[in-house]
């Protein structure tokens, strides 16, 4: 199915790279320290939404104690501090070599502030199959629909050209806007009863799309 698109837009986090259990970690983290209930893993997935700030308030942050913005720092200054414990998710070398053998553009559109996806793209030894790497200007993921429009704009491509690879219902809700097809990958961020809510194709995993 891939081989009919002209290019291809990855999300980053959650879809290519595996960041999931550093993230619960750090949420149970903030949690604790702040006297909150934790999470395990499926109710992380079932709460987990950008923008970032409204996952917070469900899992009880008062932001009349603590700012959204002061919590987003510590969580992200800690998380910088540990990136490099994640590890790409299996099948993602071999599907971008392959894409990149069928003469497929691809693109990586984040959430994730410009500077960290720069430095974590060139970790992995990813550069090279990437023309564009969009990022945001800031590290509170609100949304990345505007950098979305842009990059569709630098593609030209038209509808039906472009697919969407990501993990979260803000994946798909992009792509719609920008008019890409959308594929979701169920192992990230959200559940997969959650993704199927969009009617979209969700998988289990990269290695599906292999």
């Amino acid at each position: 199915m891939i081989e009919k698109y002209k290019h291809i837009i990855w999300d980053w986090n959650g879809t290519i790279l595996n960041d999931v259990e550093l993230c619960l970690d750090l949420i149970n983290w903030l949690l604790y320290s702040r006297e909150l209930p934790t999470v395990d893993i499926s109710k992380y997935r079932e709460v987990f939404t950008i923008p970032v700030k409204n996952y917070y308030e469900k899992l009880g942050f008062d932001f009349q104690k603590e700012s959204f913005e002061k919590l987003g720092r510590i969580w992200m200054d800690e998380y910088e501090r540990r990136k490099f414990e994640c590890n790409l998710f299996d099948g993602v070398d071999n599907l971008l070599s392959k894409i990149n053998k069928f003469g497929i553009g691809q693109s990586i559109l984040s959430a994730y502030s410009q500077h960290t996806l720069d430095e974590l793209v060139e970790h992995y030894g990813l550069r090279n199959y990437f023309m564009h790497v969009v990022g945001l200007d800031n590290i509170y993921a609100a949304s990345k629909l505007h950098l979305g429009k842009e990059l569709m704009n630098r593609l030209g491509n038209g509808r039906g050209e472009t697919l969407l690879i990501g993990d979260t219902v803000h994946d798909f809700e992009v792509a719609t806007e920008i008019g890409a097809d959308c594929v979701l990958i169920a192992n990230g961020h959200q559940s997969k009863d959650v993704l199927l809510e969009c009617g979209v194709l969700v998988c289990d995993s990269i290695t599906e799309l292999l």
